[in-house]
């Protein structure tokens, strides 16, 4: 799971802002180096297949051992991400807050289309992003998540059934409201490899790359090395107990950490 792609000192450039945000995104250039490790890790056996020289994104279906790689929020570096994906012949997974869809640091419409049209995945990261989704009413669900199908596949021209789960908060109520709006697929921030189907959809969890990972680590975690999915499974559950435990301190604590900006309206807020 990855966010945005920035230079340093200008993490705000892409997606949400804030200090919290900004833990979550990488440079260009490490990017580019865990695509390079992650790449000779799955290609460093004899037997395997050559890494295509950029075919048409579709062609990613006949590798079925490449890496499944999300980016999460909407940020407008998903144009670099995508041209960085596409050299090596891989797609991208890219999950849209729908609420902040042409406002700065967020893609363009025009943008998410042509992302669509090169053949990477569009699918919906709710509108509002809750910080705690799974604490949202029923009805804030459902419309969290048909409304966010609906203007995704408005831009798109088709349709949208793959969604992320935002500020990782998962509850089957959450899964239970992304069927209800035709999401098919599920991803959330639980560290496993493991895909289940539950509540009427798939389940997939996800490893989630901060600014500190190495490429390394990252190249790791795609092969599913079990030293780095056990730290981050171990960090998961305390991060888990933690909100947990803090209730509406947890939300008042974060809002802190990401600062106090006027652009960024929470769903927790809202609804």
């Amino acid at each position: 799971m990855y966010h945005d792609l920035v230079a340093e000192g200008d993490e705000d450039a892409s997606g949400f802002p804030g200090r919290d945000a900004a833990l979550y995104k990488i440079s260009v250039t490490a990017f580019s180096q865990h695509l390079d490790a992650i790449s000779e890790s799955l290609y460093s056996h004899p037997a395997d297949p050559a890494p295509p020289a950029r075919p048409a994104p579709p062609a990613h279906a006949a590798h079925p051992t490449l890496p499944l790689l999300t980016f999460d929020d909407g940020g407008v570096s998903a144009m670099v991400a995508a041209d960085l994906l596409e050299r090596r012949g891989w797609i991208g997974h890219f999950f849209i807050t729908t609420n902040y869809i042409g406002r700065r640091g967020f893609l363009l419409p025009d943008e998410i289309r042509s992302l669509a049209a090169r053949g990477h995945v569009i699918g919906a990261h709710s509108c509002s992003h809750p910080l705690r989704m799974a604490r949202c009413p029923w009805e804030q669900l459902v419309d969290e998540w048909s409304r966010s199908c609906s203007v995704l596949s408005g831009i798109i021209g088709g349709r949208v059934d793959e969604a992320s789960v935002p500020g990782g908060d998962f509850a089957p109520q959450v899964a239970q409201a992304a069927a209800r709006a035709g999401i098919v697929r599920l991803f959330t921030s639980e560290p496993t490899g493991r895909i289940r189907t539950a509540y009427g959809l798939t389940l997939a969890g996800r490893f989630t790359v901060q600014r500190w990972t190495s490429a390394s680590t990252a190249a790791a975690m795609a092969q599913g090395d079990w030293l780095p999915c056990a730290r981050q499974t171990l960090i998961w559950n305390a991060k888990k107990m933690t909100k947990r435990l803090g209730g509406a301190r947890y939300l008042q604590v974060r809002r802190l950490l990401l600062g106090q900006r006027k652009e960024v309206q929470w769903g927790d807020f809202n609804g």
